[in-house]
């Protein structure tokens, strides 16, 4: 791909609005270092230097569009609580609507906790609720839904399992956006891999994908990727496979895009980059190749971050540049 045609599909990213569904979360941060081993047990003990916290799940999703100069809307439950007050403020500070963000007093915001010393991860601690959402939140999800949808130029759906996505919702959301004619772009788990039917793009992981569909070492692994395309009516199976790149399989045809990472510190949040990325590829002219070859790009460059970072348009325009140049 040369630079004039990259430009050409990163240009129309301010154009494109992208409409986020999913399981919301609040990143926290416990940054510090280590020097000694706990008398109490053998585990590090950190001293505390500084804590932020960031947007995770489904908003670290809306957060990437945002970077990438898109103008995202998103639509989700949290707590109603602090975390899930300080998710909000967080969203509007960055710049994007909190207006669909429905604060659920059943249930507390999904918090993951990680604790980093000498830039590496040393333990990660989740707070969170598992459980479905209610009938009647569901309902309220589906108003706010229904608001969005019309200024919307596609929309990606992404299922974290903390409890947004049932059958039943996601037949219902697939329903809607039907009516709009919009693509969809699925970031799954593996509990609801066959309920999400005739969509653009399916994108899990590697170990998502082999637990989702029940692989073994000796089956084909590629007649067995084209035949779940086909069972969902996916235009557009690509499978994220960290250090070995991506598989994408497209109109029976499959395609090895190699890693781009130059050094990789932590994978975390790469999969949001990736559905992020592509979406904004694929909604901004580029073919399903070129969407996938610029979403690995951008996915190995935020791996090159200690925690969850997004990409940028310009860490996406640098990071290719440089990458051609260095090759």
């Amino acid at each position: 791909m040369n630079t004039s045609r990259l430009n050409e599909i990163v240009q129309n990213f301010s154009s494109k609005k992208i409409l986020v569904i999913g399981d919301i979360m609040l990143d926290s941060y416990i940054w510090g270092n280590t020097s000694r081993i706990s008398p109490e047990a053998p585990v590090p003990v950190i001293k505390v230097e500084r804590s932020e916290f960031t947007l995770g799940g489904a908003a670290n999703v809306a957060l990437n569009l945002k970077k990438l100069s898109s103008s995202p809307n998103i639509v989700g439950v949290v707590g109603d609580d602090k975390d899930g007050g300080t998710l909000k403020e967080l969203l509007i500070r960055m710049g994007i609507e909190s207006n669909g963000i429905i604060q659920d007093n059943s249930r507390n915001t999904t918090v993951k906790t990680r604790v980093i010393a000498q830039n590496q991860q040393v333990v990660r601690v989740d707070h969170e609720v598992e459980d479905s959402i209610s009938d009647s939140i569901q309902n309220e999800l589906m108003e706010n839904l229904k608001q969005h949808l019309p200024e919307s130029n596609g929309v990606i759906l992404s299922d974290y399992n903390k409890g947004v996505f049932t059958k039943e919702i996601i037949e219902n959301i697939l329903a809607e956006v039907k009516k709009y004619n919009l693509p969809v772009y699925v970031d799954p788990k593996k509990d609801n891999f066959t309920h999400f039917q005739n969509i653009r793009l399916f994108k899990p992981n590697l170990s998502e994908f082999i637990d989702g569909i029940k692989l073994y070492e000796d089956d084909n692994f590629d007649d067995h990727c084209v035949q779940f395309q086909n069972k969902i009516n996916a235009e557009y199976l690509l499978i994220t496979k960290g250090e070995m790149g991506m598989s994408l399989f497209s109109d029976h045809s499959h395609q090895i895009i190699p890693t781009k990472a130059r050094m990789v510190h932590d994978v975390s949040g790469a999969g949001d980059t990736v559905i992020s990325t592509f979406a904004l590829c694929d909604l901004s002219g580029a073919d399903s190749l070129e969407a996938a070859t610029i979403a690995n790009y951008a996915a190995g460059r935020v791996c090159e971050e200690v925690g969850v970072v997004p990409i940028s348009k310009e860490m996406l325009l640098d990071t290719i540049g440089f990458l051609k140049q260095d090759s």
